[in-house]
């Protein structure tokens, strides 16, 4: 559905009561509570959580909340009035009090566990019992599932206060990641990228939480100072929030025996999943053993075709752990992603992910992730050899599947009807060699130009001098004739591909260098900086204003590089 068309919707939710006669909470009355949970959801120290699929808990809401902004394009979508977005009760219900709900919303919210983990292996050290049983949402929890226009969404407060899995921390988020994430999502919605969505944000004016982060202008790859900061609840939406590492919690519960109950509750969240996430595809009519193979194909489907769409668009996850891969397919979990400047292959905005998390090494994650994902299933199907060998089959064939959607992504970039192995590592050498601005790049050559001059536009290093300077123009000249002759037949196919190019290399990405005035200017109360940015990188194919393309169609400033929290860094909460 066009912009224009959802612009022209009058909006069938216009108030929390209308809302509210769409609640139908699907988790929490057909998956298992955890025993020792608290109904009542006071249930925000960290302790140890041994078996069911969620805890009760109440969020904590945050003080004197105001309002920041909100998805427009979204609301249009959920049929939402945009009046509501700072309606008193709107704001109240998603800054984290929940006391007054109408009936049948629940006055009530829930956390999850899951497994951890990193690039294919397995921990649990990371929780605070060194058991794995005091992993999940630490400071994350739904609160709404509402089935609206035939599709149901779960709502979950991001920086809603402490969980049993909080290990300690105080579950509120601030500002800037609460910025951050809220910005993402909506451009990735906008470049076509399967994604969470982001409903609402909301800052408190009083009250304020202390963050390790970087000094202005500091080169350190840690955090130098202490920084007091506001915290801040922004609500994410997808139609499930179920992760591979849930899966892996209930399956290692299973293999071990660890309760009575550990591979029903196995089943239990997979046929969930499947039914959250695959209904449309997957026939409720099989047996456990045929939706399990089935899963497993539709989940490689959209990973495969997620991470290729990840790495068109010049975005990089940063920590890929396995907690952090959502089994519907979609991105999931904004927290030390980056976008692409410069080209680099090996490019990690997060100081603390590792070269197996980097940009070109994606595909490998995601094939590390659903092998995790595979072994998670094995359980439940120990009595169907058929199946079991099939799953097998479907984990054998993820890599020969991530490299076609991964050739077919760059022939799309580069506007060839078929991949090209020999011109695009010619490609990657001189974009390295040159230091290439990855959005700028292709969206120039998307212009299809005569010659190289205009692609110079997205060159960060200049030669060294006269004669080198002609050798990589030389270099460059006989790939863009190379290039060109492959992908225009003729004069009037030109325009044509040019278009075709158009649509798939955006001409805005959400810079890490364009984000942080934006959420620096919002410290004192102005948001008009984060809705200007929100307002071009939900168009990021468009051809906008001068004024616009002056400010945020350029290369990376001199300054930005190699600066903490702009060009890298090692938090972010």
């Amino acid at each position: 559905m066009t912009n224009r068309s959802l612009q022209d919707i009058s909006p069938t939710i216009t108030t929390l009561d209308d809302l509210a006669s769409l609640a139908s909470y699907s988790l929490m009355d057909t998956l298992n509570c955890d025993p020792d949970a608290k109904i009542n959801g006071v249930d925000h120290m960290p302790r140890q959580v041994f078996s069911g699929h969620y805890v009760p808990v109440n969020p904590t809401p945050i003080e004197a909340p105001e309002y920041v902004t909100h998805s427009k394009q979204f609301f249009r979508e959920l049929g939402f009035a945009d009046s509501m977005a700072e309606s008193a009760d709107f704001i109240s219900m998603f800054s984290g009090d929940i006391s007054q709900l109408p009936e049948p919303m629940r006055k009530i919210g829930w956390a999850s566990g899951y497994a951890l983990s990193i690039y294919g292996t397995e921990y649990t050290q990371q929780c605070p019992f060194q058991t794995g049983n005091g992993y999940g949402d630490g400071r994350a929890m739904s609160v709404l599932e509402a089935v609206i226009n035939g599709q149901r969404w779960e709502m979950q407060l991001k920086g809603g206060g402490r969980t049993p899995y909080c290990r300690g921390g105080d579950g509120r988020a601030v500002m800037r990641s609460s910025v951050r994430e809220f910005l993402a999502q909506e451009h990735m919605q906008a470049l076509g990228v399967p994604t969470s969505r982001s409903l609402s944000l909301y800052v408190s004016k009083t009250e304020k939480v202390t963050r390790p982060w970087y000094s202005e202008g500091s080169h350190s790859k840690d955090p130098d100072i202490l920084s007091p900061e506001a915290v801040a609840i922004s609500t994410r939406v997808a139609p499930s929030f179920i992760r591979v590492g849930q899966l892996e919690l209930f399956a290692r519960r299973a293999r071990s025996n660890e309760h009575p109950r550990a591979m029903e509750e196995l089943e239990k969240i997979v046929l969930h999943a499947i039914e959250r996430e695959y209904a449309d595809v997957i026939d409720t009519k099989l047996s456990t053993a045929e939706k399990v193979v089935l899963f497993a194909q539709e989940f490689r489907s959209r990973l495969t075709s997620l991470v290729a769409n990840w790495i068109r668009v010049g975005y990089c996850q940063g920590n890929f752990n396995s907690d952090n891969c959502a089994v519907g397919g979609f991105t999931l979990d904004y927290g030390p992603f980056g976008f692409c400047d410069e080209f680099n292959p090996q490019f990690q905005p997060w100081t603390g992910g590792g070269h197996h998390f980097a940009f070109l090494n994606q595909p490998m994650a995601a094939q590390r992730n659903f092998h995790m994902f595979c072994t998670a299933l094995q359980p439940l199907l120990t009595s169907n050899q058929q199946q079991l060998l099939q799953l097998d089959e479907v984990l054998t064939g993820f890599t020969k599947v991530m490299q076609v959607e991964m050739e077919n992504m760059w022939a799309a970039k580069l506007g060839l009807d078929t991949f090209d192995a020999e011109l695009f590592s010619e490609l990657e050498t001189l974009m390295v060699k040159t230091s290439v601005d990855y959005t700028i790049f292709f969206r120039e050559l998307s212009m299809i130009p005569d010659d190289i001059s205009p692609l110079k536009k997205s060159f960060y290093n200049d030669a060294i001098n006269e004669a080198e300077s002609e050798r990589i123009d030389q270099h460059w000249s006989a790939w863009f004739t190379k290039w060109k002759s492959l992908c225009i037949n003729n004069a009037s196919s030109r325009a044509e591909v040019s278009r075709q190019m158009k649509r798939v290399n955006p001409k805005y990405s959400l810079r890490e260098w364009l984000l942080a005035p934006a959420y620096q200017q919002a410290r004192t109360g102005n948001y008009s900086l984060i809705r200007q940015l929100q307002d071009v990188i939900t168009q990021p194919y468009a051809e906008q204003s001068k004024d616009v393309e002056d400010k945020y169609y350029r290369l990376k400033p001199a300054e930005m590089f190699d600066t903490g929290g702009v060009s890298f860094y090692s938090c972010s909460s």
